[in-house]
């Protein structure tokens, strides 16, 4: 049963009640229900929570102006709110780059990290291109973007195949209201400056995956976002584009669970 905290951030519990948490981070336009491929994955062992970030899903639309500032401290005020002193951290594309943020921002709270299909350094051109669909966004909403997106989220053969899924996915992203959505476009465009290189670095156990078909966060950017992480791992899958975690769950949530078990030992949160 979905519930909210004080400032409207709408979340998802499952799993044991005692258990170690796992917070997981959709990426922009998307919602909490993205991770319906991966709960199941996890929640017989750990306390599972998926939210929706501001201007997303049931949540409220940002504060202020939108920043991995924001989306970070949204995250530690609904932790406080479930009173968690620390939890695993997984974020997806525009979540990962969050969760890098918040490792920065709370170190003692981030015991692990998993960093899903998320951006580095961008080339000129690459920035280019995301800026203009950011314009594309403010001045006509998430549907002037949303089909080149599923392009690039999905392989071709998987999408002519699940037409039912490319329409659930279709109205998560065309449900954002056209006043917020460009905003926090901008974020996963211009926000990676404040993740690089970060001083001091994140140090917690860090697992970065990507597919080798994922043009606009490829193995180059995991690679050196793991590079950047002290004894970060690095999973490349093969034939896959950005959203693996839907088109292929076993994929992302068997490296996970691998993941989790190997770096968490105890049975409280």
């Amino acid at each position: 049963m979905t519930e909210f905290t004080s400032d409207g951030t709408a979340f998802d519990l499952s799993g044991p009640d005692n258990a170690p948490v796992v917070v997981l981070i959709h990426g922009l336009g998307l919602n909490r229900d993205c991770w319906q491929w991966t709960t199941p994955a996890l929640s017989d062992r750990f306390r599972v929570l998926a939210y929706d970030l501001f201007g997303h899903g049931e949540s409220p639309p940002p504060p202020e102006t939108p920043s991995l500032s924001v989306f970070s401290q949204q995250l530690s005020d609904l932790l406080d709110h479930l009173n968690i002193a620390k939890a695993s951290i997984a974020g997806f594309s525009l979540g990962g780059m969050i969760a890098r943020k918040f490792a920065q921002d709370s170190p003692e709270r981030a015991s692990e990290l998993i960093i899903l299909h998320s951006p580095h350094q961008r080339t000129a051109d690459a920035q280019e291109a995301i800026l203009k669909r950011v314009e594309m966004a403010r001045e006509s909403g998430p549907s002037s973007t949303v089909e080149a997106a599923l392009e690039r989220w999905f392989s071709q053969d998987f999408r002519s195949a699940n037409p039912d899924l490319m329409d659930l996915v279709r109205s998560w992203v065309t449900a954002n209201p056209i006043t917020v959505y460009h905003t926090i476009y901008r974020v996963l465009a211009d926000g990676i400056d404040e993740i690089t290189a970060p001083v001091p670095p994140i140090s917690c156990p860090t697992l970065v995956i990507t597919g080798d078909e994922d043009f606009g966060n490829g193995p180059e950017m995991t690679h050196a976002i793991a590079a950047e992480i002290a004894g970060a791992e690095t999973l490349i899958l093969p034939g896959l584009r950005h959203m693996a975690l839907a088109e292929d769950p076993a994929a992302i949530n068997q490296p996970i669970r691998s993941f989790l078990d190997k770096n968490i030992k105890g049975s409280a949160p």
